[in-house]
């Protein structure tokens, strides 16, 4: 293909993803699957193009004044360098390309905007939720996004119950993997960006459930739960059972695990990776009967923290979608809290970096049902705790490395 039919591709996989809640990767693997004469080399050039511009969407967008598909890669090209006659020879019309640029294409390319870009534009973030991730992050906020703008490294979790993390990272680098331990998790391996995802899944090792593809932050959290064997244990909201699988080991398969979701599709993913993992867990569409010594809720939320991973996440969220998502949240705080048994725990988790979905929630539920209190998560880390961590976790890539992320242990009296 050549450089004008790559841009096209990516205009129509990007109009795309503008009609769908599907991630990126998985909508440019179907668009790759409809276009089998794009070789290796052009696939590469075209998803990386989509990420570009979903990484860089707010300034493209302010650079021409508009978000629709096409004007955002013409944006990124002239946020490139790329000179006007240069664009103009790739959007001809020739060659399957792009159309030729009208007459306002034109002038918005000869006519930058006045001053600076404001705040939300060099941050990559929605306008509406500059009031929230400053309350995140303060001053600090600049250097956030910019970690947030990066490429997250390729995080692994060892599963203890078929190999410990040493054979694993022996068995990986004699593969040619680059692989090295994870900072925090005693059970976390981990790669640099980009370094053979695909490979890693077709493994042998992965095949065998030896490891989970699973960010550090999410396995500091399961560590915070404590899962000890012999415990009666239900993470709530398990999704398709990351955290789950995680529990599992840590429990060493003695006790009870349960793992309820209200998705179905979701529960059978988690079936089949927990056979994959050799993990013994009872999986409900509705959570079972309390008491349970540990309830995780691993609470749906807005994704905030993995815009490193899932860049389009920065421009699905809206007011709406988070208020419908805080009630959410809550209503599932208020269900476990019915579940722990008497000195039991819950644990509250997400994967944002918003205060509304994180501390908030738990003041909230604190108020509600006053025989829970907080249990300092710095206290419950064997050794120095990770940067972020004092009465709640709170990772970020600017800090601990990891994904955003918050965790936060509730003891019951």
């Amino acid at each position: 293909m050549l450089p004008a039919a790559r841009l096209q591709a990516a205009i129509e996989i990007l109009q795309s993803l503008e009609n769908t809640a599907k991630p990126a990767d998985l909508l440019l693997r179907e668009a790759f699957r409809a276009r089998r004469y794009a070789g290796a080399k052009d696939r590469a050039a075209i998803a990386e193009r989509v990420f570009a511009v979903l990484r860089r969407r707010a300034l493209c967008a302010w650079r021409m004044g508009g978000e629709d598909a096409r004007l955002l890669v013409l944006g990124l090209l002239v946020t490139e360098g790329v000179t006007g006659e240069t664009i103009a020879a790739l959007f001809s019309g020739n060659a399957y390309g792009p159309a030729p640029l009208s007459e306002a294409e034109k002038h918005v390319l000869a006519t930058p905007p006045k001053g600076a870009p404001p705040a939300w534009v060099t941050g990559e973030y929605p306008k509406f939720l500059e009031a929230e991730l400053e309350a995140a992050f303060g001053p600090a906020l600049p250097q956030a996004m910019a970690a947030m703008a990066g490429r997250a490294p390729i995080d692994l979790r060892v599963n203890t119950l078929k190999m410990p993390r040493e054979r694993v990272a022996a068995a990986l680098t004699a593969e040619g993997f680059p692989v090295f331990s994870a900072p925090h998790s005693p059970w976390g391996l981990r790669l640099p960006p980009g370094e053979g995802s695909a490979r890693l899944g077709a493994t042998a090792l992965f095949r065998g459930g030896a490891f989970e593809f699973q960010d550090e932050a999410a396995q500091i959290a399961v560590r915070l739960c404590d899962a000890k064997p012999g415990m009666r244990v239900l993470d709530l909201a398990a999704g398709t059972g990351g955290k789950t699988l995680a529990l599992a080991a840590a429990m060493e398969n003695k006790g009870e695990l349960c793992a309820a979701d209200i998705a179905p599709a979701r529960l059978e993913q988690l079936k089949a990776r927990a056979e994959r993992a050799g993990a013994a867990v009872r999986i409900c569409k509705k959570p079972p009967e309390g008491p349970f010594d540990l309830v995780l809720v691993d609470a749906p939320c807005s994704g905030t923290g993995t815009w490193r991973r899932q860049p389009e996440l920065r421009w699905r969220i809206t007011p709406e979608r988070l208020k419908e998502l805080t009630g959410l949240q809550d209503e599932l705080l208020d269900r476990a809290a019915g579940l722990v048994g008497p000195k039991g725990r819950l644990v509250y988790a997400t994967c944002s970096v918003l205060p509304c979905e994180n501390g908030e929630r738990v003041e909230g539920f604190l108020k509600r049902h006053e025989d829970f209190a907080v249990v300092t998560a710095a206290s419950l880390w064997p050794g120095e705790p990770p940067p972020g961590m004092t009465r709640f976790f709170k990772g970020a890539p600017h800090t601990a490395g990891t994904d955003g992320f918050f965790a936060a242990v509730l003891g019951k009296a």
